[in-house]
């Protein structure tokens, strides 16, 4: 009689079945036990599945075993934990296609029972997509600027230290000339250059520590995935694909921002050779100007921002219907996803704001007394929506339960159609006939214009939308009746004029990912990816009528849109690739 083992909760004297992964890859009805172990393919077979390596030639060099000889071999690689559930510390034996997340058996039964695919791990690792050299190609790529941004530290603090030294030269020769006064400049001047290396190696040594730390976490990183592939099963592969995507992006995020905002360092000094020395200390006349300054890395600059053209994939749609307590059909002027991925859409027609949940599922409503002409999410529980009549800005509170209070008001002098925020106390405004079509709002209501020169022309409400790009402090402005997007970069007061036969009446517009622009292509009935140098990225032809308006989740995984077509009016939402 066969006994159970405690230990492993599997009966003794009988030996566990694995079942051939081609087919269960096929996804056949009834699935054939493994008797073959490929040590080339890394995976179980039957014997008719086995048998194509002696019918291909290319196969034939293949080393087949015995599945008995090689099952001790699967499951060696340690997970360290990546299989366990985080909320109820359970095996993780499922996997949800529908959202796109590992269940444990509890997670699958509670949280998921309303989706459609829930599958077993083992029958979806198999054809996973994302594969060990996606994350390692990613990885390979934030290791090259992290090191690139360590080379460039150190470089940048042998710089200073040859700076520094170099005017002690320069002072010299000068001391030659007037021995007493560059004797006291010497000490004035080596207490300034010596007060300002000292601030500024331990801020670099902080930074140089840093992306140490990101280097050390991008090899622990690669050499896990280059083990669990080497020693682990397809489940444990797949597990920790799964579970180390957010660690890499976050690394890949993280690397990339101080690649943008490398500095190098330089200490200068200029003398003024034409002085006329007058008999005054040195604390009352200094003979010279000491420049303590940052500036932009070279490679930094070279980092050019990433031109990718994006996949959409439709995920939810709702159709925009009038309800009970609706006076018209709705029409969505503004939407904005909170960083929860819920998204908050204003309702002109019916004088609301509303909430929706990740299915596009209504779970939240507040009644305005006025028409919203757009809104923009501030923080994690705050939205700014812009209201033309009367000219205001309301600061509304988002609870994580989805309830909306106002907060507080901000008036304003001009009317605007459109909203964004270009920093954490202002907001961009797209005017409605103004004869500036784009100014900056604070939050205290103080209205300024943009040091750009822009066109005389007003736009009437409908005709214009904008948007604001801040990591390379740009404006955005779409103009319906000229089939046009004007790019306008505001440190050098240039314009890039962008038209194309894909964007007709274009107006919604916000920012993608790599800080593309997206633009509403009103009678084409698409979205189009547009790059910061106006070169046309991609088109996306949508199910809709009128795309009206455009937001993007904060990570860049999820865009929403909505139209303006009457009784065929739609929310959708679609996840972005690449």
């Amino acid at each position: 009689m066969a006994e159970s083992n405690p230990g492993t909760g599997e009966v003794s004297g009988r030996i566990k079945e694995i079942h051939c992964q081609p087919c269960l890859n096929k996804d056949n009805q009834t699935t054939n036990v493994a008797e073959k172990f490929c040590l080339s393919c890394n995976e179980f077979q039957c014997l008719d599945c086995s048998n194509v390596h002696y019918t291909h030639a290319f196969l034939r060099n293949h080393k087949l075993v015995n599945a008995s000889e090689a099952k001790t071999k699967q499951g060696s690689f340690d997970m360290k934990g990546l299989d366990q559930c985080d909320q109820h510390q359970e095996v993780l034996k499922f996997f949800c296609e529908d959202e796109n997340q590992l269940c444990c058996s509890t997670c699958a039964i509670v949280d998921h029972r309303k989706c459609h695919s829930v599958v077993e791990i083992l029958k979806v690792a198999g054809r996973s997509t994302y594969r060990s050299s996606t994350l390692k190609v990613k990885l390979e790529e934030v290791r090259e600027k992290a090191n690139i941004i360590v080379d460039s530290i150190v470089s940048s603090k042998e710089k200073l230290d040859e700076d520094g030294k170099g005017i002690l030269v320069e002072i010299r020769r000068m001391r030659d000339e007037v021995m007493k006064m560059f004797d006291e400049l010497e000490i004035f001047v080596v207490k300034d250059v010596g007060s300002f290396q000292k601030e500024t190696l331990e801020k670099l040594t902080l930074k140089q520590s840093q992306n140490e730390k990101y280097l050390t976490d991008i090899t622990t990183c690669l050499e896990t995935i280059d083990n669990v592939y080497q020693n682990g099963s397809l489940v444990q592969q797949f597990i920790v694909e799964q579970k180390m995507k957010n660690d890499v992006n976050v690394l890949h995020k993280n690397v990339n921002a101080e690649c943008q905002g490398l500095e190098t360092v330089t200490v200068t000094f200029n003398f003024d050779e034409t002085l006329k020395l007058p008999p005054l200390p040195v604390t009352d006349y200094v003979p010279g100007q000491l420049t303590l300054s940052f500036c932009l890395s070279e490679i930094a600059n070279s980092i050019v921002p990433v031109n990718k053209a994006m996949i959409l994939t439709p995920v939810y749609s709702i159709d925009l219907k009038q309800e009970k307590d609706d006076v018209k059909e709705p029409l969505y002027t503004g939407i904005d996803f909170l960083p929860d991925a819920r998204l908050v859409a204003v309702d002109n027609k019916n004088k609301k704001c509303l909430v929706y949940n990740e299915k596009l599922e209504k779970v939240g409503s507040y009644q305005l007394s006025y028409s919203p002409q757009s809104v923009v999410v501030v923080s994690e529980e705050e939205v700014a929506i812009i209201c033309a009549n009367p000219l205001k800005l309301d600061i509304l509170r988002v609870t994580k339960t989805s309830d909306i209070t106002l907060d507080r008001t901000i008036k304003v002098t001009t009317q605007y159609t459109s909203i964004c925020q270009k920093d954490d106390k202002h907001f961009v405004g797209g005017t409605i006939n103004h004869s500036t079509p784009v100014r900056v709002i604070s939050s205290t209501g103080e209205e300024n214009d943009f040091n750009i020169n822009f066109p005389s022309k007003s736009y009437p409400l409908d005709t214009s939308n904008c948007t604001y790009i801040r990591s390379s402090d740009k404006v955005v402005l779409t103009d319906r009746s000229e089939h046009t997007v004007h790019i306008y970069d505001i440190k050098t007061n240039r314009r890039v004029v962008v038209k194309d036969e894909q964007i007709k009446e274009p107006l919604g517009v916000a920012v993608g990912p790599f800080d593309t622009i997206l633009v509403c292509s009103n009678r084409k009935n698409s979205i189009v990816q547009i790059s910061q140098t106006g070169q046309i990225l991609s088109s996306f032809k949508t199910d809709m009528t009128y795309p009206r308006r455009i937001c993007v989740l904060r990570d860049k995984s999820f865009l929403a849109i909505t139209n303006s077509v009457v009784s065929e009016r739609k929310l959708q939402k679609f996840k972005i690739s690449y």
